[in-house]
């Protein structure tokens, strides 16, 4: 998840990645410099590539160019969308965008998630986040309990949150390419050590 860190310390979300994301693709198409301060949220596993191999596999081949600037397109979509959406939204439906996109990234309806993280990363005050989750729990549309959440009611869940979730998944889906259609035998990939 690519955050936003003031000065004084405060975080907030502008672009969460998942099995379909890269971070750091813009390095293979200039200077590698650092654009945002990136955080694991969820555990699971990865692949690297060291930024000098990445960039001469793109100097060689155009499908694997365009893949990295269409990502790069749909994560600057996602940050200004999540941008706006902290401005104008309320808690509720930031909060519910929030656990349908972290759903859709980690592809389960269980995962474990703190409300002092997310209330940093949808910029919102703990109480706030506790009071919503309370109340999304009350309701069954979540199961809350000791940091892991459980998605009981996808269809509420998807009517609460704010357009915000549709629009960014959709400009996700039409801007990504799916990388091993696009780079033949991405060998070049190697898993990071646990």
């Amino acid at each position: 998840m690519g955050r936003f860190l003031s000065e004084a310390g405060q975080m907030i979300e502008a672009a969460m990645v998942g099995h379909d994301s890269v971070l750091g693709a813009f390095s293979a198409l200039g200077k590698p410099i650092a654009l945002a301060h990136a955080m694991v949220l969820l555990p699971g596993s990865a692949s690297v590539i060291e930024v000098c191999r990445l960039r001469d596999i793109a100097a060689q081949s155009l499908g694997l160019r365009d893949a990295l600037i269409h990502h790069g397109q749909a994560l600057f979509v996602q940050a200004q969308q999540s941008a706006g959406c902290n401005a104008s939204h309320s808690v509720e439906a930031r909060l519910a965008r929030w656990l349908l996109r972290i759903r859709d990234l980690c592809g389960s309806d269980i995962f474990n998630l703190t409300q002092e993280m997310t209330a940093h990363m949808i910029g919102a005050r703990r109480n706030s986040v506790s009071f919503i989750a309370n109340l999304f729990q009350r309701n069954n549309l979540i199961r809350y309990s000791r940091g892991q959440v459980e998605i009981l009611n996808l269809p509420a869940l998807e009517n609460i949150a704010c357009e915000c979730y549709d629009a960014v998944k959709a400009q996700f889906e039409r801007l990504q390419l799916p990388a091993r259609a696009v780079i033949p035998g991405a060998e070049f990939l190697r898993p990071e050590p646990p």
